[in-house]
């Protein structure tokens, strides 16, 4: 057996303890220099699953041939008018197109002048006709405001509304709202409070609540992928771009970022937060558990020193063999410190219970070696069994995880060797008293002898535990759904949830990318007739339909309308005193027809405006009205010409800045599929894609993505988990030599699971991206916890948990569940659940180990007693 020479060899170690620490700062010297100039980290999250994997190639391909979709910073532009937040977005995505450093692109996609040009032809020939009649009802007004695009021309236009009521041939029934709208404005103006008047809104009707409520500007950033931000610099020089822009600093309009960069940025800034303290926290709370472990500062430093040596060899391997880690890998740390730990306090409990017959320096040694052969064995099989438990995840297509278990896998055999070597000679230096039988709980005993008194009623009860966890294995959802653990409450997520309504900004989308347009328009008909799909766009859908119907009906009004709208020499700006002028001639028309208004008609109101804008003290006063009542006015009159002299169009008609998301040069089109209905939840995705899939096998896109990883990574932990059960049976099987010992370690550590489950689905606490990792860190404690007691048992240990291996494994998991419970109370959600999990997951092995491995061990002749 390996008993003896492990303990020669921890002796040896300690006899040339120096020498042996300065080996190992040789070589924690390698591991940082190997960690600051090869190990770097990447944020890119698309490099989380395996390439080889279909749909993955699919995604990558869409990526590849589209790549101005991809890594997208959006501007969400909300204003108090449409034109404030068209001229905000305007203005904004000018600024950032000039910024070539930060930005590869910067455009509006909602202000295209084909989209604009053809907006009515969008509309159906029904509302079309509707908005034409109101348009050219108001033609006589149109026409004054076209000829004199300015106050003094919009008061003129309301004195032949004054005149119209006069001799009785004014209908004012349809124009309530555009005449509340002015007076609104003029009232303010009037009290020198001038705010600007939507021309949009009052000219444009329905047509203005098409175009939806947000301005969109969306830019394509440089990234850096070696910053925990990539975005980081490009979102700085938007958000200084946007503090300048003129409605956001008079406060009617709100700029929000949101798109992938903003949401990933933000989920690396929220999982820092907070990091620092809980880290500091952390590790006071850790050393005080050390401290009652073992209760000598003398062996909390040589724990503490060999932990830091351990991890920082684990580092170097990782600079080398992987060389830069991801969002997962990075959590490598964690599992180290977290399980290594264990292997330092089992070692050192044990050792401060030794009870050498020598003195001095040959008692340290003789301790040592004592130590070495009760333990070195046990944390062999341990690191081992851990070791292979993580290893299992490597060859899974779930790039993230298996790198993960690489370096976790490796670290475990670097923290056996630590605990072997650096940890003995430390203790030897450090020399700590010895003699301390009380390492162990002796008050546990009498619960040692009920446990073994009603071993039957335990072993029934968990073996129910057992069965109800394995009924409840199928009610287990994991959510692919990368959104449910970012932080709500962050910018990008709140401005991502003014959107995610609307099927066409929602981020939940399928595409198909076909041989051809032909096949692009079959695919799309086929695809909007299923019922969870709200719309299909492919270049064909800007292109409008019924064009024959729609044409004749703009060309009929646009022959009454476009001679008085298009004037080639309007009249020139007015000064205060043409505009004072024009306000007290409009006033006096008003007022001679006040006898033939209702009393709530907002002419009255205007009439009374324009009689104390006309008596103002200041000219400022008048200038400012002019400015808020026109300023958007010339836009909307040029807006309704280009939408008058609309033709006919065709795909070739669409411009290239629209066709590009849709045609390639080769001919291949692509076809996009949006959801009816919100896809709040994984089911209702998982249903949008799988009606999808049905019809075309091979849907690419958000959603697709969304759900086959969530599928992969299931696949990947189905796969892992029980390769890693296997390996770990073998190494049991060649390190125990039976079948029933071997068993004795496996069964905790599957209830402990199977407990997970009942906590995981009655809490409930659902599986996500972040908190899977939970699972091979169960393997990876539990397997060491029950490999003590059980080897343990071998050896002749009476009663488990009055030992000091019960201390040790006691305070391994406080020491363990503190770092966990840090994360716990992360503002990120994804880490918090994490946390959460893993603490769960912890209590389960504790529960297991600490009731039903004692309860599980077969009688002795020696427990007779």
């Amino acid at each position: 057996m390996l008993f003896a020479p492990i303990g020669r060899f921890i002796t040896l170690c300690a006899r040339h303890a120096w020498l042996v620490v300065a080996l190992f700062c040789v070589l924690s010297g390698a591991g940082v220099y190997a960690g600051m100039t090869q190990l770097g980290v990447t944020t890119d999250t698309s490099k989380m699953l395996s390439p080889r994997l279909q749909w993955k190639q699919r995604s990558d391909e869409m990526a590849r041939l589209f790549p101005q979709k991809e890594n997208l910073l959006v501007a969400v532009v909300e204003a108090d008018l449409p034109e404030e937040g068209q001229e905000t977005a305007r203005e904004l995505a000018e600024k950032l197109a000039a910024d070539h450093k930060h930005f590869a692109f910067a455009n509006r996609p909602d202000a295209n002048p084909y989209l604009e040009r053809n907006g009515l032809m969008f509309l159906e020939p029904k509302p079309l006709a509707g908005i034409l009649n109101d348009t050219i009802a108001a033609q006589p007004f149109l026409s004054a405001l076209a000829q004199d695009p300015s106050a003094r021309g919009l008061f003129g236009a309301l004195s032949l509304i004054a005149e119209g009521v006069k001799t009785g041939q004014a209908n004012l029934a349809g124009f309530q709202a555009p005449l509340t709208g002015f007076a609104n404005t003029l009232e303010k103006a009037a009290d020198g409070q001038a705010s600007p008047l939507s021309w949009q809104r009052l000219l444009g009707g329905q047509l203005s609540d098409l175009a939806g409520r947000y301005q969109f500007v969306m830019t394509q950033p440089i990234l850096d992928y070696g910053s925990f931000q990539p975005g980081g610099e490009a979102t700085g020089a938007m958000r200084a771009a946007i503090k300048d822009l003129e409605f956001v600093r008079s406060g009617h309009a709100k700029v929000h970022l949101t798109g992938q960069v903003q949401l990933d940025d933000e989920e690396f800034a929220t999982v820092a937060e907070g990091m620092v303290a809980g880290l500091v926290g952390s590790l006071l709370l850790v050393t005080l558990w050390l401290t009652l472990a073992v209760r000598s500062w003398r062996v909390v430093l040589p724990i503490v020193v060999t932990l830091v040596v351990g991890l920082l060899l684990t580092t170097g391997f990782a600079a080398v063999a992987v060389g830069t880690l991801n969002l997962i890998s990075v959590a490598f740390a964690i599992l180290f410190v977290g399980i290594a730990v264990d292997f330092a306090i089992q070692f050192s409990v044990r050792f401060r219970a030794q009870m050498p017959t020598a003195t001095s320096k040959e008692g340290m040694y003789e301790a040592l070696r004592m130590t070495g052969e009760e333990t070195g064995h046990q944390i062999l099989v341990a690191s081992l069994a851990t070791s292979a438990g993580f290893l299992a995840f490597t060859p899974t297509a779930f790039l993230g995880v298996a790198q993960l278990g690489l370096i976790a896998g490796i670290g475990m055999l670097v923290a056996f060797v630590c605990t072997t070597t650096l940890l003995p000679a430390l203790l030897c230096i450090c020399h700590p008293p010895l003699n301390c039988p009380s390492m162990g709980y002796v008050w546990m005993k009498p619960v040692d002898v009920k446990i073994r008194q009603h071993r039957k009623w335990l072993l029934a009860f968990f073996g129910m535990v057992a069965v109800i966890g394995l009924a409840l294995v199928p009610a287990l959802q994991f959510d692919g759904d990368p959104l449910h653990t970012k932080n709500p409450n962050s910018e990008g997520m709140r401005a991502l949830s003014l959107l995610i309504d609307n099927p066409q900004t929602s981020p939940y989308s399928a595409e198909l990318l076909v041989t051809s347009l032909a096949d692009a328009e079959k695919q799309a008909d086929r695809l909007g007739e299923l019922p969870d799909v709200h719309d299909v766009m492919w270049l064909g859908s800007y292109v409008p339909t019924q064009q024959p119907e729609k044409l004749a009906l703009i060309q009929d009004a646009a022959s009454l309308l476009l001679p008085t709208l298009i004037v080639p020499n309007p009249k020139p700006a007015p000064d205060a005193a043409a505009l004072r002028a024009a306000a007290a001639s409009t006033a006096k028309a008003l007022a001679e027809v006040q006898d033939k208004l209702p009393a709530n008609d907002p002419l009255r109101r205007i009439q009374a405006a324009l009689a104390r804008l006309a008596t103002a003290p200041n000219n400022k006063t008048l200038e400012a009205a002019n400015t808020a009542l026109v300023r958007f006015l010339p836009p909307e009159l040029d807006q309704l010409r280009s939408m008058l002299q609309a033709g006919p169009v065709t795909m070739h008609d669409v411009p290239p800045s629209i066709a590009n998301d849709y045609l390639l040069p080769d001919g291949r089109a692509l076809v996009e599929v949006h959801p009816k209905g919100v896809m709040s939840s994984s089911g209702a995705l998982r249903k949008f894609v799988g009606s999808l899939q049905k019809v075309e096998p091979d849907m690419a896109g958000t959603a697709v993505d969304i759900v086959e990883s969530a599928r992969s990574i299931v696949r990947a932990f189905e796969q892992a988990a029980g390769a890693a059960v296997v390996m770990i049976a073998i190494i049991l099987m060649i390190a125990l030599r039976r079948i029933k010992d071997m068993a004795l370690v496996l069964a905790p550590l599957l209830l402990s699971a199977l407990m997970t489950v009942i906590l995981v689905v009655l809490l409930p606490e659902t599986l996500n991206f972040a908190n899977i990792i939970a699972l091979p860190l169960l393997l990876g404690v539990g397997v060491s916890f029950n490999i003590y007691f059980v080897m343990n048992w071998r050896d002749g240990v009476q009663f488990p948990l009055a030992s000091p291996t019960a201390r040790a494994v006691l305070f391994s998991a406080l020491t363990t569940g503190t770092a966990f419970g840090s994360l716990a109370l992360s503002h990120h959600p994804g880490t918090a659940s994490m946390g959460r999990l893993l603490l769960l997951s912890l209590a389960c092995t504790l529960l297991g180990t600490l009731v039903f491995v004692p309860a599980l061990l077969p009688k002795r002749a020696i427990d007779e007693d």
